[in-house]
């Protein structure tokens, strides 16, 4: 990524604070007490406002745009704080509506929170005050000693971030809620700020570093010392990207702390900066009076062979590497957000969708999009799904709307990457109200999958990610949670409670493969691939061996994920390079070969391979798909003689049903052997296995329930005791029995009597 820089020059004293309108209209004030709007399309700059000579702007924020049904194109009024201790509130044609009294010396930032409901100004005062939208003081939230230089609201609206000198602080609005507080800086603390898609902070300091938190406070990034204070941080509006601004500097980086680009415009301090709406601009306020604009371009794509960058505004490059093949695309509109998977690139202009196929670049297709800016494209195979702030879309590759999903209270202005996942089948949503719960929808119709129940979770759930290959029935679902450990379940909800199972604990980043159902994570120090991650439905105890495991200390800490295509893993450091591994391409032929029912071609490759994981693997597979006779072959090469004996022992019984049953039992699914025994009318069988288990309340419930065999039950339980020399204390077994008993004797009087 780079930033393509343009100094714009208006007489302007020192350049305080800047806000965009629309993508391509910017208002900015000055220290020569107006306010200048700039329309890049025409190059033309107006002054909107000339506030008296003895106030200074400080602050500059506009009221926030999308309010729920009354979506508004663009913002219509803003909040301008200033030197003289009060703020206003001033209408786009620069009309003043209302100036409030609001501090004792200069208010030095004002904010309204995300639903536009709330203003929080901060002053040389030391006190942070929440206002209502009109105006009006709600309360004080804190005071202090100190100035506030910066303040941000939680991505909730609930918590307010300030600075106090060397400390951050977060406070909830509620009353008497823990106060988080902590050292972030060696030097004051000028900026701050907090992203609602990520929920990560950055904060920057006259120590000359920038720095970022997670909203625990707990650092995740910390730069080195500049030449200079810091005098600027800003997220981009999707939390991918943040700009840092110091004395004739201008850095872009990546949420993980890294520099993509620096920059070495001539701008004296740049005290402001401001992300476009789109995310593709920002404009800063330099303290020499110049306002800079910068363009983020040469973002870069790839997909197999392919390589697309996007070398202007409206200019994207293709270049297939095998044959050094390159293409233009160029695109009416200025490109916002695109996406390059499963064979087809997707981009998103401020106006318009264009679909390429891989095969033919020559000929999108192009439909129009409803709300403009898009802030999330995700690909499956056979559609891909567009984010905007009006809501959710899945559309197919030809470009055919298929559905919209919606729940209660959806915000997607915070959807991203870790928080949606699409396959063929299922759109998976994490919601923000409760993070513990997971919604599922039908892709093809954007209704609730199956009964409408939500997959719920005892922790907040993280990351998750969806399967993308097999039956619509098997779909699975991983996800992580906020202590680390990676869960997966099946996607299907009916009726019955499905398994949440752990796969593994420590996992800090994950992605299933696009051709077959493999699974891949770091793991504190480890790199794991899951070549079957169904084992744990089927057979729990052979899971270790389905794992290929390598050291990930190469990486550096924090590495993620980047994509997982055939059998190429792709993931980032922490400094921004690229790792490529590969994974044994013969776990994907397996999947392959037994998604086609191919056991004998399985058993063979396994057989050439080699390798204990590729038993394993076989070995559950089979016995998911109920093929006892690999099964066998597969438990004997990794030497489970006892699931072998197992195995040869359910052959040989009589019927299907009680084959299935014990099939069944073969993977712990107790209930449900029980239940193919019942339906078939197999009672005593039924009972059998709840013995053979030591279940002895559900075999006598059994017995008793169907009338028949309680005293084989009573005998059994009799052997038991005996063997254990234990005296019986079941309250249930004792009735029985002495009911037993007196049967009995009654048959005993009745057989003596004449």
């Amino acid at each position: 990524l780079h930033l393509s820089t343009v100094l714009k020059y208006i007489k302007h004293k020192l350049v305080s604070c800047v806000g965009w309108t629309t993508a391509e209209e910017l208002y900015s004030c000055s220290d020569d007490h107006q306010i200048v709007k700039w329309n890049l399309l025409t190059g033309e700059t107006s002054q909107i406002v000339k506030l008296p000579d003895d106030i200074y702007p400080i602050d500059l924020h506009w009221f926030p745009k999308s309010l729920g049904i009354k979506k508004q194109t663009q913002a219509e009024s803003f909040v301008l704080t200033s030197s003289d201790g009060k703020f206003h509130l001033i209408s786009k044609l620069g009309r003043v509506e209302k100036s409030v009294e609001a501090h004792c010396g200069a208010v030095l930032a004002g904010r309204w929170n995300y639903e536009g409901t709330a203003l929080v100004t901060v002053g040389e005062d030391g006190q942070i005050k929440i206002w209502s939208k009109t105006g009006m003081l709600r309360s004080t939230l804190a005071q202090q000693g100190t100035p506030v230089y910066s303040v941000a609201w939680g991505p909730d609206s609930e918590k307010v971030l300030y600075t106090a000198g060397k400390q951050l602080i977060i406070k909830p609005l509620q009353p008497n809620a823990k106060v988080l507080q902590w050292k972030a800086h060696d030097g004051i603390i000028l900026k701050v700020d907090w992203n609602s898609v990520n929920d990560l902070i950055l904060s920057a300091g006259e120590d000359c570093k920038y720095k970022v938190w997670d909203s625990y406070g707990r650092p995740l990034y910390n730069s080195l010392p500049h030449e200079h204070p810091i005098t600027s941080v800003a997220w981009a509006p999707d939390g991918e990207l943040f700009a840092v601004g110091s004395f004739h500097t201008l850095r872009l980086c990546d949420k993980t702390g890294w520099s993509y680009a620096l920059e070495k415009p001539n701008t004296g301090s740049i005290f402001n900066i401001a992300w476009s709406i789109d995310g593709t601009q920002i404009a800063g306020a330099c303290g020499n009076g110049h306002v800079v604009f910068a363009h983020v371009v040469e973002q870069r794509w790839e997909w197999k062979n392919f390589q697309v960058t996007l070398t202007k505004r409206r200019t994207m490059q293709v270049r297939n590497v095998l044959n050094d093949a390159v293409d233009l695309l160029e695109f009416r509109d200025r490109v916002i957000k695109a996406s390059l998977n499963y064979a087809h690139l997707v981009v998103s202009t401020s106006l318009q969708c264009y679909v390429f196929s891989t095969k033919n670049w020559n000929t999108p297709l192009i439909f129009d999009l409803k709300e403009g800016t898009v802030s999330l494209i995700l690909q499956a195979e056979r559609h891909f799904l567009l984010v905007d702030g009006g809501g959710i879309y899945l559309y197919s590759y030809e470009g055919r709307f298929i559905s919209s999903p919606k729940f209660p209270g959806m915000r997607t202005d915070i959807l991203n990457a870790q928080t949606v996942s699409l396959s063929n089948d299922t759109i998976a949503i994490k919601d923000k109200a409760d993070e513990k719960i997971i919604f599922l929808f039908e892709a093809s119709t954007g209704k609730p999958l199956g009964d409408g129940k939500l997959l719920s979770h005892k922790n907040e759930i993280l990351e998750i990610a969806l399967d993308q290959k097999g039956l619509t029935n098997d779909r699975k679902i991983a996800f992580i949670d906020k202590n680390r450990d990676l869960y997966i379940t099946s996607v299907k909800r009916f009726g019955k409670e499905e398994q949440i199972i752990k796969l593994g604990t420590m996992v800090h980043t994950l992605a299933w493969s696009d051709t077959c159902n493999i699974l891949c994570g770091l793991q504190d120090t480890r790199f794991t691939v899951w070549y079957y991650p169904n084992t744990v439905y089927v057979d729990r105890d052979i899971l270790p061996k389905t794992l290929y495991e390598r050291d990930a200390s190469e990486f550096s800490k924090n590495p993620h994920i980047v994509s997982f295509v055939g059998n190429q893993v792709t993931i980032r450091r922490a400094d921004g390079s690229l790792v490529h591994i590969s994974i044994s391409p013969y776990p994907a032929i397996l999947h392959e070969y037994v998604s086609g029912s191919k056991w004998e071609d399985a058993v063979r490759l396994c057989r050439f391979v080699k390798e204990q994981t590729m038993w394993a693997c076989l070995a559950a597979m089979a016995v998911a798909n109920r093929d006892m006779t690999t099964a066998e072959i597969a438990y004997a090469a990794i030497g489970e003689i006892d699931k072998v004996q197992y195995i040869n022992s359910i052959k040989d019984l009589p019927s299907k049903e009680s084959k299935m049953a014990h099939i069944l039992m073969f993977s712990g699914n107790i209930q449900e052997a029980e239940m193919v025994l019942l339906q078939a009318g197999l009672v005593y069988q039924a009972i059998q296995i709840n013995i053979n288990l030591y279940n002895w309340e559900r075999a006598l419930e059994l017995a008793v329930k169907y009338k028949t065999h309680v005293d084989t039950v009573l005998a059994y339980r009799q052997k038991f005791l005996e063997t254990f020399g234990k005296q019986e204390t079941n309250k249930r077994y004792l009735q029985y029995a002495e009911g037993v008993k007196q049967m009995h004797e009654v048959l005993k009087e009745w057989e003596r009597s004449p």
